[in-house]
């Protein structure tokens, strides 16, 4: 495999834009799709089918459904909602089992392989305006049982679960997709309470983990976000022994966006990011894969971290039989 196919495995792309058509052909790693994209039952199967068929190599086709307020198949279920993961957890550990189950097997139906849940943030700050109900709870220890649920059920489905938000959106004052967020608390308390869940999870085997635009200053004194920031992934490598994938939140949001495209992704590859998500496939950010890809010809870290990832992307992909 050519060096700039590895550079396109490592993104996710969204169907806005439909750059993603010709990306597709170069070797795209994933599609994300939106409530936009998901019109009827039988025009989504049809969508994905398509995707798969157009693809050189087996692409991930992912989703946010966590239930609640981040629910992308709302307009074909004819008024049903999920609930968000607080008031499914409320109801019990067999209702979310219930739940989770339901919803796994409607995304399968649709091919849907990656939802990008659950959400195991611990949500401490009553006034986090981005959290809130998305949480399970305000206790990790209950985090972490919603967590080994919901991640269980999604693998026995045969759909790959993402925990987010790393190392934890539960504290935050701030929306991340208008701004960077500042969490700056005792690195103890961030341990014991909003980093535990992503360490039980990591425990349990999870393959895939969500970084957080969210700048901590115990891992970096400058304002660079967690999902750019080579400290902070390094704990999650070294100190919670992580061996799977880690990718972005979604790089269009303001939290990252102020680091210049390029920039950025170059960042979060040095810093050992694997995979990026943008929500367009646009010609602007088709350009930022090709720009990257050339520049890691003459650059020997850049390329040897794309060989690492793509490394990483293709056996996850190969062992989920994607």
């Amino acid at each position: 495999m050519d060096l700039r196919t590895k550079v396109y495995q490592m993104f996710i792309l969204g169907l806005e834009g439909g750059g993603y058509k010709n990306a597709l052909q170069e070797g795209l790693g994933g599609i994300i799709f939106f409530t936009k994209d998901i019109q009827t039952p039988e025009q989504f199967r049809k969508l994905t089918a398509d995707i798969k068929q157009e693809a050189v190599l087996s692409p991930f086709l992912s989703i946010d459904q966590e239930g609640g307020r981040v629910e992308r198949t709302e307009n074909i279920h004819n008024g049903k909602k999920y609930l968000s993961a607080k008031f499914a957890f409320a109801k019990g550990l067999d209702f979310l089992a219930a739940q989770t189950n339901e919803i796994a097997q409607e995304l399968k139906s649709y091919g849907i392989n990656l939802n990008f849940a659950p959400c195991i943030d611990v949500n401490t700050n009553p006034d986090n305006p981005i959290i809130g109900e998305r949480a399970f709870s305000d206790n990790p220890d209950d985090v972490i049982k919603g967590e080994s649920i919901v991640s269980k059920i999604y693998c026995q489905n045969g759909i790959i679960p993402c925990v987010k938000h790393f190392p934890g959106h539960g504290d935050a004052n701030m929306d991340s997709h208008l701004t960077l967020p500042e969490i700056n608390m005792d690195f103890q308390v961030l341990e014991d309470v909003h980093i535990k869940p992503f360490k039980a999870a990591i425990e349990n085997g999870i393959e895939m983990i969500m970084a957080a635009h969210l700048h901590i200053p115990h891992f970096e004194k400058e304002n660079i976000p967690v999902s750019l920031s080579k400290n902070a992934l390094n704990y999650l490598h070294n100190t919670l022994k992580f061996r799977g994938i880690i990718i972005s939140d979604d790089m269009v949001m303001k939290g990252v966006a102020g680091f210049g495209p390029v920039e950025a992704c170059e960042m979060g590859i040095r810093a050992g990011l694997n995979m990026f998500i943008y929500r367009n496939s646009y010609s602007e950010t088709i350009n930022i894969i090709d720009t990257i890809a050339k520049k890691a010809e003459n650059d020997i870290e850049l390329k040897n971290n794309i060989e690492k990832s793509y490394e990483l992307i293709i056996k996850l992909k190969q062992e989920k039989n994607i």
